[in-house]
């Protein structure tokens, strides 16, 4: 449920312990908060919060968890997602509430490897972000204001480029009025995200699934999604339009089809030439 919103295993927002704990930290209308996550032998989810925002994130973890997202309108088309779909009936999609702390990874993952994107991720975290209430070392993301304050050469210096430095702090002159889009929710959430510069349909989509649990947002522009899409489902390789195709018995649950089809751990053959990641620091 909640794999959607680590951002690799060195996330500083995030992390998972040997029994099972899910700590999670972020910023909420009331403030920093911590969340530590739990699951008895029963199924029974034991949470406990700290921080000034832990009321509020303790009163929407049930969305957090899918308690909201209703797939009883769904239908597999492909054997492969029915066959998920049977093994995991458990699965949803969660929603944080909050569009900023998934704007930034998002944002950062704009056109380079995920080696890339996560380091950037970390260097804003550790060194832009605030230490997150609670017994456990975890960071809170940099803020709007904090993002607005970075000097250049430290962008520089955390690998990212000036595409994405322009449209992060696009995003943050803006930041209070882009939250609301949880509440438009749908195409319109993503319209209004889609307004900020530099931020196109690929960022609204991947912003939407998690931050309303979008059913429908898919991510159009993704280096790897549509090919793993085609060999799983067609057994061949597609681009966005014949994703958009293959995809579209199950609009206006397309996004949720991609779900299970990422939930199989199907992964798509491995040959050719790989997008190699860069090191900015060396340039």
């Amino acid at each position: 449920m909640l794999a959607p919103l680590r951002r690799g295993r060195g996330d500083p927002t995030m992390r998972v312990d040997a029994d099972g704990t899910v700590w999670r930290a972020g910023s909420t209308p009331a403030g920093a908060a911590t969340l530590a996550l739990r699951r008895d032998t029963r199924g029974t989810v034991h949470a406990t919060g700290w921080g000034p925002g832990a009321a509020w994130a303790l009163d929407g973890l049930p969305v957090l968890l899918g308690a909201a997202d209703d797939d009883s309108a769904f239908v597999p088309h492909h054997p492969l997602i029915a066959q998920v779909r049977h093994r995991i009936p458990g699965l949803r999609l969660g929603a944080t509430r909050r569009v900023w702390d998934v704007l930034v990874p998002a944002v950062l993952e704009q056109k380079v490897t995920g080696v890339e994107a996560r380091r950037s991720w970390r260097e804003l975290c550790w060194r832009f972000g605030a230490r997150a209430p609670g017994p456990v070392e975890l960071w809170v993301p940099p803020g709007p204001a904090a993002v607005r304050a970075i000097p250049d050469w430290e962008w520089h210096r955390a690998g990212v480029d000036r595409s994405r430095r322009r449209a992060l702090l696009a995003a943050a002159a803006v930041a209070p009025r882009l939250e609301g889009a949880v509440a438009l929710a749908g195409q319109a959430g993503r319209d209004l995200l889609c307004q900020v510069p530099g931020i196109g349909l690929w960022t609204a989509a991947e912003v939407a699934q998690r931050a309303w649990a979008d059913a429908d947002a898919v991510s159009v522009g993704d280096y790897h999604i549509p090919s793993v899409v085609g060999y799983a489902l067609v057994g061949r390789p597609l681009d966005d339009a014949g994703m958009l195709e293959v995809l579209a018995p199950y609009a206006p649950q397309r996004h949720r089809a991609v779900r299970y089809v990422e939930a199989s751990g199907f992964r798509r053959p491995r040959f050719g030439p790989r997008l190699g990641p860069r090191d900015y620091r060396a340039m």
